[in-house]
């Protein structure tokens, strides 16, 4: 029997993850409550004070809200001075705020945009908290509930910086996401964002044909993108994922512009990948009455934890112990990504699984709703030195 398995037995602990089934509807109908409020990114502020008053509600100590839009709460310890385990999931959407949020339910499916994603990593949080408070399940060491913003999109995890520069890198970082219940992020990818403007001399469609053209330029452009040759292992991506540009169809395009996604396992192979997208820019640049430039919009750090640490043994075992059925080891771009690029303990656990992310017909299958929260407890109490930990 492992440390976590006897943790799960404990009298203060084992009627919270009962109860974490027992309640299951309350926690959906929470989830529903915060998707209902519209939360596009750098525009998170009404969900936001919506859980500043939960936080107010439910009596943590210390709540604040912070100028970008973070909300944190204190559940204060039982007299440890050890640093604080924060406990996080994001506010905001990838939908803009005219988004029809109208939910539906089918089995155990509840379709919505955002309802994943991350509603339910937010509710998952507020109740995790609430049900340790009600159990008076406390650790000796503080757990921060933070509610933060700009984790997707453009955001480039502005919000979980701001959480990291006020925690720092002893704290240990447990981070929250609606779906990919049983897989254990521990390891952030990294990401370059860029913005790329091309300027041609354009024209009238018929009187200046043959004049430069800014978006057949970007067209090759993206098509030599397009061609480069990435490794499969450390696994290295790319995406072009929105462009602009031009006035008419009869108007040969002056301004053009794309968006740039480079990802990597590895810092290395991301350099490499980023030094060959700028070697094609820089072949169009001032060329036939073409002008090409880059802005960096994003810039997602990578780090790693180690399979052996603490933090992801307890997380591996509080999954065996809820009843996981296969549980998975990965990478990915999340919150976690700072900490874990400072030197922190940081991981990314799932709650419940989902489907459709980031489409207007997004669902959460809550079938494991209550065994995600069920982890996610364990392993905040490990962390927390509840019990036999420290």
């Amino acid at each position: 029997m492992t440390q976590i398995n006897q943790l799960s037995r404990h009298p203060k602990v084992a009627p919270v993850l009962k109860q974490f089934h027992e309640d299951l509807e309350i926690s959906l109908e929470l989830t529903i409550e915060i998707q209902q409020i519209a939360a596009p990114t750098f525009a998170e502020r009404e969900r936001a004070m919506h859980i500043f008053n939960r936080f107010k509600r439910m009596a943590l100590a210390d709540v604040s809200i912070d100028e970008l839009g973070n909300v944190y709460g204190r559940l204060p310890g039982t007299g440890s001075d050890r640093p604080p385990v924060i406990l996080s999931a994001h506010t905001d959407t990838v939908f803009p705020a005219e988004t029809d949020l109208t939910i539906r339910r089918e089995g155990n499916r509840i379709f919505g945009p955002g309802i994943a994603d991350n509603s339910a990593g937010v509710a998952g949080l507020i109740r995790i908290i609430e049900s340790m408070q009600a159990h008076g399940t406390i650790p000796p060491r503080d757990v921060w509930a933070v509610a933060n913003v700009g984790e997707e999109g453009l955001g480039d995890l502005n919000g979980m910086r701001a959480v990291y520069e006020r925690f720092g890198q002893k704290s240990t970082y447990v981070v929250l996401e609606g779906g990919s219940f049983g897989h254990l992020i521990h390891q952030g990818i990294g990401v370059h964002r860029f913005k790329v403007n091309v300027s041609a001399a354009g024209g009238h469609s018929w009187a200046d044909f043959g004049q430069s053209s800014a978006i057949h330029t970007m067209g090759s452009i993206i098509h030599q993108i397009s061609q480069i040759q990435v490794p499969k292992s450390p696994k290295t991506s790319f995406n072009v994922g929105v462009v602009d540009g031009g006035t008419s169809i009869n108007t040969i395009a002056r301004n053009a512009s794309f968006l740039l996604d480079l990802r990597s396992t590895e810092i290395d192979s991301l350099k490499k990948l980023q030094r060959k997208v700028e070697a094609i820019l820089h072949r169009y640049h001032d060329q036939n009455q073409v002008l090409v430039t880059w802005e960096q919009i994003g810039n997602r750090p990578a780090g790693t934890l180690s399979s052996a640490s603490p933090l992801i043994k307890w997380s591996v075992d509080a999954l065996k112990t809820v009843g996981a059925r296969k549980i998975e080891e990965g990478a990915s771009s999340t919150d976690a990504n700072i900490p874990l690029a400072n030197g922190a303990a940081a991981v990314c656990l799932g709650i419940a699984n989902s489907g459709n992310v980031h489409r207007t017909d997004e669902y959460l299958d809550y079938t494991n709703f209550a065994k995600g929260m069920g982890q996610v407890l364990l392993v905040i109490l490990a962390a927390a030195d509840f019990g036999q930990f420290g």
